[in-house]
């Protein structure tokens, strides 16, 4: 019999690159002359290159969405798990962890097996066990939901089959929620409260007795930042009686210790190096008589320049005189707007102050500070001191300046064009051989621009061009070399005192590709960048205590989350960042945040009962929007705040 032709396989058709070539190999005769015209074959070539093109931005796109879904992995992880993750974890990293939880032995070359089989109530559950502290779904919680409302309930599960190669792990695909139309995902591990009845609701993370006990936690010292306004503009103490008035209170409360402000703009008001220091004297005073601790902090900001504010506190007159004649010592935006909160950088070592530079009549103030009260420090009744190395004290460009029309949760405008930083820019440009690189993006949008809105920070915008990236690089290393000038010299002026440093937390935008906020802030920390890194290696050059602000209550709880906000995560971030260089961490709230289940939040961020290094805050600062005797803030609430962050309370809310 003759034998049957066996049919042939089906050719496998080329994909992504593979298809370019084949299509231009199909465009050449075997002989090796084109098939078609000379203008054929150059159009086929021109097609090719745009399709490579397009591959490799569809390929930079899955990358950074992939790296998105892990860096939210890894929180919720930390947070809700207890999962002992590093801060710059991998996916080998995750799936490690998570096979070791549900029984897996894992090697360190990646040899998966387990040992003896799961219990039969997880093989029946195929997922890993549930955690304590979680309120799993039961058929209770479930029987008045509908089955898409109750897969909507669900969390995500990983699983690991056995059949799973090591190369087909990663093919593996996890599925995301729409980020635009979801909240924030709360701190229960049930993102839906209508598929949960009211005695799991009991049960939420925030509201049980064990979360709520803070007995034996480590003590964290409280401070409270002392009211701006009892020191006048003539550095005199403006009420007395008020001030011995807070002052009980806070002893009542069992308060740590007190934040004073000492203004530049009072205290060197009206002549260069002429500091008057009657006022603050008199106030140390009174603090001394209720044996309380006093942080000061260098304000060398403008203070109340908004519709709200009851009291302002310019930078100094003879500051501003010179200002009028050279409006370039100020920060200015891309349309030469001036504002006179902070001195620009660019005047660091420049000596247009009289003949001096902003660096050495930073240092002179802080000098005459520690001749002036030299028996307090010698004492020990001056425990630290903050250096403001920005806006509102803060490590950033004054890049949200209300007076400059911004309002949340705009993405703010690069501060550069003074005459001073665009010269640095111009050598920068130089060094780098590229000259006309030395301007601004022109395509940035304003102070209340979204980032889609701009072609500098949308979605692969210029923010990550070759020019993008110097650039961002160049005002990023400006806003670091600026702490290193000034904390040289402070360190010197203030010898074996503890010194401090507020970072900001720009929390808005952060679910971004860009985080455009951060980066007109100073902070070049985009999707594929780490832009804290580098400046804590500068912090912890001078060994200074890292202050980060807390927020209570979930920003992103606005309706629809416009922003695209990530609070928690940033802290994420930044707290590891810090810890994982040794840095002493310190934490302040926001004026907003007063409700009690905020305050909870803030005490687990504090101090971290899971966090298996025991790390947390070194001290908090509790900001209050006027004097605690005017009856703004609950004196049981924060009589009970405090009592856990020292970690001798029990039980519920005070009600």
């Amino acid at each position: 019999m003759e034998s049957q032709p066996q049919p042939q396989p089906q050719p496998r058709r080329p994909r992504g690159f593979a298809a370019t070539a084949a299509a231009a190999a199909a465009s050449v005769s075997p002989t090796g002359t084109p098939s078609g015209s000379a203008g054929a074959s150059t159009a086929s070539s021109g097609k090719g290159k745009r399709e490579r093109e397009k591959e490799k931005e569809r390929t930079k796109l899955r990358e950074r969405h992939r790296r998105a879904i892990t860096s939210r992995m890894l929180a919720g992880l930390r947070q809700y798990g207890n999962f002992p993750l590093p801060a710059r974890a991998d996916m080998n990293d995750v799936l490690a962890a998570l096979a070791r939880e549900a029984g897996w032995t894992v090697e360190p070359d990646g040899t998966t097996y387990r040992h003896s089989p799961p219990p039969q109530h997880q093989q029946h559950l195929g997922a890993f066990p549930v955690r304590s502290g979680e309120s799993p779904l039961t058929a209770t919680s479930l029987k008045n939901c509908s089955v898409k409302a109750t897969l909507d309930c669900q969390q995500p599960v990983v699983r690991i089959d056995d059949s799973l190669s090591p190369a087909s792990l990663d093919s593996v695909v996890i599925a995301e929620r729409d980020t635009r139309s979801e909240k924030y995902p709360s701190t229960s591990p049930i993102n839906s409260v209508e598929c949960l009845e009211a005695d799991q609701l009991i049960q939420d993370v925030h509201s049980t007795e064990h979360d709520n006990d803070f007995t034996g936690t480590q003590y964290v010292p409280v401070y409270v930042k002392l009211s701006t306004g009892f020191i006048n503009n003539f550095c005199q103490l403006a009420d007395p009686d008020g001030v011995r008035q807070e002052l009980s209170h806070m002893n009542s409360l069992n308060v740590d210790g007190v934040i004073v402000d000492c203004w530049w703009g009072i205290v060197e008001c009206w002549n260069p190096q002429k500091y008057v220091w009657s006022g603050y004297r008199e106030l140390f005073n009174y603090i001394r008589e209720f044996k309380m601790k006093i942080q000061v902090v260098m304000a060398f900001h403008e203070y109340g320049r908004t519709d709200s504010a009851d009291v302002l506190i310019s930078l100094p007159n003879w500051i501003l005189e010179i200002g009028k004649e050279n409006q370039d010592i100020f920060f200015t935006d891309r349309e030469g707007r001036r504002t006179t909160e902070f001195l620009s950088w660019g005047i660091d070592k420049e000596r247009v102050l009289n003949g001096r530079t902003s660096v050495e009549v930073y240092f002179d103030f802080m000098r005459s500070f520690r001749t002036e009260f030299d028996d307090l420090f010698a004492e020990g009744l001056i425990s630290a001191v903050e250096i403001g190395l920005g806006p509102s004290g803060e490590l950033r460009y004054p890049s949200f300046s209300e007076r400059m029309g911004w309002r949340y949760p705009g993405i703010g405008e690069f501060q550069c064009y003074d005459k001073y930083l665009q010269q640095h820019l111009q050598r920068a440009a130089k060094l780098r051989g590229h000259s006309f690189w030395a301007r601004g993006p022109d395509n940035a949008g304003h102070y209340n621009s979204r980032p889609h809105e701009t072609g500098f920070f949308c979605e692969r915008g210029d923010y990550d061009s070759y020019y993008g990236r110097f650039f961002l690089h160049w005002y990023a290393q400006a806003l670091m070399d600026h702490a290193d000038n000034v904390l040289s010299l402070a360190n010197l002026a203030f010898e074996e005192t503890k010194v401090i440093v507020k970072i900001p937390a720009v929390y808005w935008w952060y679910k971004t590709s860009s985080h455009a906020a951060e980066l007109t802030a100073g902070y070049y920390n985009p999707t594929n960048q780490d832009g804290y890194s580098p400046v804590f290696e500068v912090l912890k050059k001078h060994s200074v205590t890292v202050k980060f602000v807390c927020y209570g209550l979930q920003i992103c709880s606005y309706e629809n989350d416009e922003a695209f906000t990530d609070p928690e995560g940033l802290s994420w971030q930044v707290l590891n960042s810090v810890w994982d260089r040794g840095l002493k961490v310190a934490g302040e709230n926001t004026l907003s945040c007063y409700d009690k289940e905020g305050c909870l939040r803030i005490i687990e961020t504090a101090k971290p009962r899971n966090d298996p290094d025991r790390c947390h805050f070194s001290f908090f600062v509790y900001q209050q929007p006027s004097p605690l005797v005017q009856g703004v803030i609950c004196l049981p609430d924060l009589d009970y705040f405090i009592k856990c962050m020292h970690g001798d309370i029990t039980g519920d809310l005070v009600p």
